[in-house]
């Protein structure tokens, strides 16, 4: 493996029969390619991925109904191997809850977080010195509704996110049309309520994903349902958030369609530009970001390539950012613009089943 390479992770849904767990391939960041994808672990719905920070250990939340005989989602552990980035399965615990979506670990590694969707709760584990998981030390069921009958009647929990120096936990939540702030103990990997508890976005919006400005000031937050993104200021030693702008994330003058909703969002590495996949629209949106104030200007619409784009992944030199389309069964490679920001495909397409998370890690020399 060359120095400029990259292993790359996919989490998929396995339940369409096309995928069978979690697949690897290899970015060569010189260039953009994707080598051919291979399976890493046989896994049921490993919908969501996140990778240890000292690259030993993988986790991956599991949709399925049923572990150890209880109605609940789960979450595994995986050691990596160095060489090859194949998955050896570590142990399993339970989520605490029905369909967990989104799975993040604490910026030093000690404590798991989980968001379960159906469950309408989250939770954290301890990570263990052998990268193995233990019982959760904190379960927390959100509770209350928001305006859209169908989507919002109860909560749903739909990402959970360490604040830049660790300290809280924000967890978008999709019914509540809130992001819940919790004050986080990697230590004790317990999650316990900042006061304030929350803040809100625009009533039906349903919040799904968070990201975080790299220089901590600002965070973003992308709505599935009205297809929008809300700008916030972010006040690290309160651990709070204050709304600064909604923006939509389709072309100016066009409106929601049905079957239309959002999916992801990250900030470039730079700092500059900030993307969001549009699902039915079918497209990445492209924002230029105010280093002052960190509002966003829209700046381009890139089609996805493939039929709903449920997630990307922006490689760590910031130069490529790889579409996992869900519904076509493809991951595309776009590079980046250094100057605009703005995308450009490269003609570089693998298949993967239903990929629905992409996940970077330094790939060492063997």
């Amino acid at each position: 493996m060359a120095s400029d390479s990259y292993i790359v992770y996919f989490g998929t849904c396995t339940l369409s029969g096309k995928s069978k767990g979690i697949y690897t391939c290899l970015l060569d960041a010189s260039t953009g390619k994707l080598s051919a994808p291979e399976l890493a672990a046989e896994t049921a719905n490993p919908s969501f991925v996140t990778i240890h920070p000292d690259h030993r250990y993988l986790y991956a939340v599991g949709e399925s109904g049923v572990f150890g005989g209880r109605k609940t989602g789960a979450v595994s552990a995986f050691a990596i191997d160095q060489a090859t980035g194949k998955l050896t399965l570590l142990n399993r615990q339970s989520a605490g809850g029905l369909g967990p979506c989104h799975v993040n670990i604490d910026r030093s590694g000690k404590c798991v977080l989980v968001a379960n969707y159906s469950g309408g709760s989250c939770a954290s584990l301890p990570v263990r010195d052998d990268g193995s998981l233990g019982e959760a030390a904190s379960f927390i069921r959100h509770a209350g509704s928001s305006v859209n009958p169908d989507r919002q009647a109860g909560p749903h929990p739909h990402s959970i996110n360490p604040s830049p120096d660790n300290r809280f936990a924000f967890v978008a939540d999709l019914g509540l049309d809130k992001v819940l702030v919790y004050k986080l103990d990697p230590a004790r990997a317990t999650l316990t309520p900042n006061d304030p508890p929350f803040v809100t976005v625009p009533s039906g919006s349903g919040p799904r994903h968070l990201a975080f400005h790299p220089d901590g000031r600002f965070a973003y937050v992308i709505n599935e349902m009205l297809c929008t993104v809300t700008a916030f200021s972010y006040d690290a030693k309160l651990g709070t958030l204050k709304a600064t702008q909604t923006i939509s994330t389709l072309p100016r003058g066009e409106s929601v369609q049905p079957g239309y909703s959002t999916a992801e969002v990250q900030v470039h590495p730079g700092g500059k530009f900030l993307y969001g996949s549009n699902r039915g629209h079918d497209t990445i949106a492209v924002f230029a970001i105010d280093r002052e104030s960190g509002t966003l200007r829209l700046i381009q619409n890139e089609p996805a390539q493939g039929k709903i784009p449920r997630n990307f992944g922006i490689d760590p030199t910031g130069a490529w950012l790889l579409v996992a389309n869900e519904k076509s069964d493809n991951v595309v490679v776009f590079s980046i613009a250094t100057m605009t920001g703005k995308l450009r495909p490269t003609g570089q397409i693998i298949e993967v089943g239903a990929p629905m998370c992409v996940k970077f890690m330094s790939a060492k020399p063997r």
